[in-house]
């Protein structure tokens, strides 16, 4: 059911319960166990537009995290058979088993399309509760996504180390507001030793650990909730020390510079938006998961906007023209999608290596 009363029935698999949360969608063909996982996706109810999800079953090694973060999920058609050499465990029995309610046998692509044409809104699944009216009432009490904060229910608690996978080459400090395992793995490959810390730790904190760049994770929520966050974040930008942003991170550098972000009508999730670097011309195939964006006029002289959407304009990387700090707002390490971004990771440690080389 959704908030504006439009309403779908379909077959409960997955859990048994009630869940509510803001409605998405993602347009990924496969990587369904990367999205359960990214904690970007706490507070939503994801719908998957590609129609048969779970043929290939889960296994650990593909999550993104701890455990799924969605709030609920919605297919065409959940496959009840796993066939994949690499399966553990039927999708079926990994969601009864991390309690997400979840639907199938509905008509995604209407829902798709009403989302497109209204926007992304509340929602509640239930499996407990047939009346619509009662369900209706639930999704209209839940919690909206503007001004909502999700970082502090998704971070570490405390912090934590990931080791070079060679020979160790810079200390990296990582800002946990809803960190992928594959960020971490691609920071690691590079030869970065990985400090991960809690979303609230103060920047004289990360300062005093001495590192040779800070990492400004992805995460779910509304920038404009993290107001004590984005002061810290400017301290670190003022020290002069390395900082690469993504998604969330990339978002609350925004407003550290002094801009503005805005919520997106209904976002981009998924793993083929189109994104052009503007300074060299090419166009990227990225993985996206986000609803809120930088707005590009709020924007101070002094910060440049280096790559935009070609779906609708928004501004999708930043570099600082003074200081050495660099972010998009897609995922380059991916997990799902395609790996034409991957190279944004070697641009963070460019920057590293130019600063080392400076002292």
């Amino acid at each position: 059911m959704l908030e504006d009363g439009r309403s779908f029935r379909g077959r409960a698999w997955g859990a048994e319960g009630e869940a509510c949360g803001e409605m998405v969608f993602n347009t990924s063909m496969s990587g369904y166990q990367e999205v359960l996982t990214d904690p970007s996706y706490a507070g939503q109810i994801v719908c998957m537009t590609y129609p048969l999800i779970g043929n290939y079953g889960v296994n650990r090694a593909d999550e993104e995290s701890a455990r799924p973060w969605v709030e609920g999920f919605v297919v065409r058609e959940a496959s009840r058979t796993a066939s994949n050499w690499r399966s553990e465990e039927t999708l079926d029995a990994y969601l009864k088993r991390w309690n997400v309610v979840a639907i199938d046998h509905i008509d995604t692509r209407a829902l798709v399309r009403h989302i497109r044409e209204r926007g992304a809104m509340r929602a509640c699944i239930s499996t407990i509760d047939t009346d619509e009216r009662s369900v209706l009432e639930k999704a209209v009490r839940s919690a909206p996504m503007e001004n909502r904060e999700l970082a502090s229910v998704v971070t570490t608690t405390r912090a934590y180390e990931v080791a070079p996978e060679s020979a160790e080459r810079f200390h990296v400090v990582c800002y946990d507001f809803g960190v992928k395992r594959n960020s971490l793995r691609e920071l690691a490959r590079m030869g970065c030793r990985v400090t991960v810390v809690p979303a609230s730790t103060p920047a004289a904190d990360v300062l005093a650990m001495r590192p040779d760049g800070v990492y400004l994770s992805n995460g779910p929520g509304d920038p404009a909730s993290m107001d004590e966050v984005v002061r810290e974040i400017r301290s670190l930008a003022e020290s002069g020390v390395p900082t690469f942003g993504i998604c969330f991170g990339h978002q609350l550098l925004g407003r550290a510079f002094g801009g503005a972000t805005y919520k997106l009508r209904f976002g981009h999730r998924g793993g083929n938006q189109p994104v052009k670097d503007m300074l060299t011309g090419r166009v990227e195939i990225t993985s996206h998961n986000h609803g809120f964006a930088v707005r590009a006029e709020s924007l101070p002289e002094d910060v440049e906007v280096t790559h935009v959407n070609l779906n609708d304009d928004c501004v999708e990387g930043m570099r600082h023209k003074r200081l050495p700090i660099i972010s998009v707002q897609y995922h380059p390490e991916a997990a799902p999608g395609p790996h034409d971004a991957a190279h944004h990771f070697q641009r963070f440690i460019e920057l590293m290596e130019h600063e080392h080389a400076a002292r």
